[in-house]
């Protein structure tokens, strides 16, 4: 069985309300929501400016006002969520982050005592063979 990411841990973590409201901040921050909402708002005054047939909503278009209060009412929370949840994946990024960190610490220390062993042993031996030079002549 293939051990999880944290990021996998994290999304698996997620409740369906959590799933929600990060998809609902994705879209109110995205270009396209402005976008659209831009032409919403162009469409809903040009028809009640030149409105031929009926205003529903008369300058200063009040209705519009109230539908972005609720509509703010709403995001507000739900981007707060999502920016909670942001911070706790980070905290936790972070924490994986500093265990990766300590273990390749850790295998670096051990790979350096290794070395440190093999270098010692070869020396050991350098001055055995200059040993035995040095008696070879004598």
């Amino acid at each position: 069985m293939k051990k999880q990411t944290w990021h996998e841990q994290h999304e698996s973590s997620l409740s369906m309300g959590d799933r929600i409201a990060d998809a609902v901040a994705n879209g109110m921050g995205s270009w396209n929501f402005i976008i659209w909402q831009s032409i919403f708002v162009a469409i809903w005054m040009i028809l009640n400016v030149v409105g031929f047939v009926r205003h529903w909503d008369a300058y200063p278009f009040i209705l519009l006002n109230l539908i972005f209060s609720t509509q703010a009412a709403y995001a507000a929370p739900i981007i707060m969520m999502a920016q909670n949840r942001q911070s706790d994946r980070d905290r936790l990024q972070a924490q994986n982050d500093y265990d990766t960190n300590i273990k390749a610490k850790q295998e670096i220390e051990a790979l350096q005592t290794q070395l440190s062993k093999i270098e010692n042993d070869k020396l050991e031996k350098i001055m055995l063979l200059l040993e035995e030079m040095k008696n070879n002549k004598a």
